[in-house]
């Protein structure tokens, strides 16, 4: 029910994925009545892959926090969230408004052990073929060094669920030199370093901007602010280039002859990011995505829930995130004030 097109997009993109993947099957959580009335512009009122869960209520692109979390408890993204918790599915999807996905994720299902703060994580094409993993994208706007260690780790471990080998790490910064950044960057890297010494994660050092498409690294961390400026700044100059070749004739014939390039730089192919450190899979797509990347969205959705991606989060950030001291065990110190 989210996202600026609700079931004008979602169910169209929720066909196309089941024409694709024959064994997967999906929950249309929403308004019944709006939601079959769509299923029927499509023929697909009797679909046995397709089931219509009730929710009176939706959350609005522009709802506050406060009203998503506590006033519509019965909305579309709640009823959605609370069956990933209860097993009955194993991943959500929604397009609707961040902030409210987030709340009500990390009310519903909590965060891992360990993990302070949940981030959103995507990909983005590279100049080497392959994807670049970066978060968080505007999860968290404020961070302290201990986040974006937590967000490198969470990374990683995303990454190599996902694409089957040991990923590097870069720290995003202005400068490639320790010097430079500010305070909470600075800070970050010796955590980052230390766990490359110990062989824990593959640390490459700071990255700049411009190593994002190069694929200097695999995964890239930074702040949400940083990285949601990052993500807009992409997608507005993906279409700045997409108007740019629809100006004439001859511009239209060269995007004609670079289509294939060109594909590469469509951000709706990218769409999809997972809110990682919780415990249950949510994926986040974009509200403004038309039908062809939202089912983007539900292709990534289904590939994490498919690779037992929370499984292997749950596993190997228990194993990887620095435990907190113990106040009972022998030597410990504790301090009131």
């Amino acid at each position: 029910m989210g996202g600026d097109h609700g079931p004008a997009v979602t169910i169209p993109a929720a066909l196309a994925f089941l024409k694709r993947e024959s064994d997967a099957e999906l929950i249309l959580v929403g308004q019944e009545e709006q939601v079959r009335a769509e299923l029927k512009k499509h023929h697909a009122g009797n679909n046995p892959r397709l089931t219509v869960r009730h929710a009176s209520e939706v959350v609005a692109m522009d709802d506050p926090v406060e009203v998503a979390l506590r006033r519509k408890k019965d909305s579309s993204m709640r009823v959605a969230i609370e069956l990933v918790k209860d097993g009955s599915a194993d991943v959500c999807v929604s397009a609707g408004n961040t902030g409210a996905l987030m709340a009500i994720s990390r009310y519903v299902l909590k965060t891992m052990a360990d993990v302070d703060r949940p981030a959103i994580c995507s990909i983005l094409p590279n100049q080497k073929g392959g994807p670049t993993y970066m978060l968080d994208l505007g999860a968290n706007v404020d961070c302290e060094p201990h986040h974006l260690h937590q967000f490198a780790i969470m990374g990683a471990v995303l990454f190599e669920a996902m694409e089957k080998r040991r990923p590097s790490i870069g720290l995003l910064n202005v400068g490639t030199e320790e010097i430079k950044g500010n305070e909470v960057v600075k800070a970050t890297a010796p955590l980052l370093r230390a766990d490359h010494e110990r062989g824990v994660l593959n640390f490459h050092g700071n990255v700049e901007g411009n190593d994002i498409f190069k694929g200097t690294v695999d995964v890239v961390v930074c702040d949400g602010f940083v990285g949601n400026v990052t993500l807009k700044a992409i997608e507005g100059l993906s279409r700045f280039f997409k108007t740019t070749f629809m100006e004439s004739t001859m511009s239209k014939l060269g995007a004609l002859l670079a289509r294939k390039s060109l594909k590469k730089l469509n951000p709706e192919s990218y769409n999809g990011a997972g809110l990682l450190g919780l415990k249950g899979l949510v994926f986040k797509s974009h509200g403004g995505a038309s039908a062809y990347a939202y089912e983007w969205a539900l292709r990534r959705a289904f590939d994490a829930a498919k690779y037992n991606v929370q499984a292997q989060l749950s596993t190997l950030i228990a194993e990887m995130l620095p435990q907190a001291p113990n106040p009972e065990a022998p030597g410990s110190t504790i301090q009131q004030g």
